[in-house]
């Protein structure tokens, strides 16, 4: 039975817009200290994902963008601008819904969301490391690999800590069956996606049968309350007291097999 100390969220404030080639990590660190916080074994750091984009040079300008024939296709059904929908199918494994205003699709790294994650909100040219301010709209895509991503941010803190601690990668995702969105796990370094509670006991000793915890998708669904989704301006936040122990994990763990995902 895992120890049920506080959990404690704590936005770190006042971090810099970030750009491509910025060292996250160090960015982290020295916001980390000017917010008077000390990493410990076992802390946590929640990440957006779009600073990761950002600093990964994962933004796109559409004028750069010649759609297919295949995107000129779906954007008549979508209503969607052509080479946007050529960014979605580049970014997808899969297209498995569209409707006006929506392509629902099987991103390359596995889990199901709109539009292939790609997002224009809180992107401007100020994230651009060069002096290009084209116009034509400049879109942000999801890592390529939000678990390696996570990894490089771990270790870069780690070494400078001499601590373990986790990482994870959020984003804000809608859910088949409710409206709204919510704040899920699209990668991690050592915070646990599933947490299997099979075998244990409920207050009332009958034996759990099917319990299993999405631990990261529940912490990720917390911290976008300290975080926000508009003009908060805060992109991380610390962790302490997750009640589950950290350990070697991928986002993998999550992702329901498709011969069992009865939305599709």
């Amino acid at each position: 039975m895992p120890t049920r100390n506080p959990l404690v969220i704590t936005p770190i404030s006042g971090l810099p817009l970030v750009k491509q080639g910025d060292d996250l990590a160090g960015i982290l660190w020295e916001g980390l200290d000017k917010n008077g916080i000390s990493l410990k074994d076992e802390d946590i750091l929640v990440i957006a994902q779009k600073v990761v984009s950002k600093a990964e040079g994962r933004l796109v300008n559409l004028q750069e963008i010649t759609p297919s024939e295949k995107a000129n296709q779906l954007a008549l059904v979508s209503g969607k601008d052509a080479r946007y929908v050529e960014l979605v199918l580049r970014e997808s494994a899969e297209l498995l819904r569209i409707r006006p205003g929506l392509l629902i699709c099987q991103h390359r790294n596995g889990f199901v969301c709109a539009n292939a994650g790609i997002d224009h909100s809180n992107v401007s040219t100020s994230n651009i490391a060069s002096d290009d301010s084209s116009d034509g709209g400049w879109y942000l895509l999801l890592p390529e690999n939000a678990d390696q991503s996570a990894a490089r941010l771990q270790q870069g803190l780690m070494i400078r800590s001499n601590q373990h601690i986790g990482v994870l990668i959020t984003d804000s995702h809608g859910r088949a069956w409710r409206n709204g969105t919510v704040g899920i796990s699209i990668g991690t370094s050592d915070v646990p996606e599933l947490v299997n509670r099979i075998g244990d006991r409920d207050l009332f000793g009958y034996e759990l049968k099917a319990t299993i915890i999405a631990a990261a998708d529940q912490l990720a669904a917390a911290a976008a309350l300290v975080m926000g989704e508009a003009e908060e301006g805060i992109p991380a936040v610390h962790v302490r007291g997750f009640p589950y122990p950290l350990r070697q994990s991928s986002i993998s763990e999550v992702i329901r097999p498709k011969e069992k995902d009865l939305f599709r």
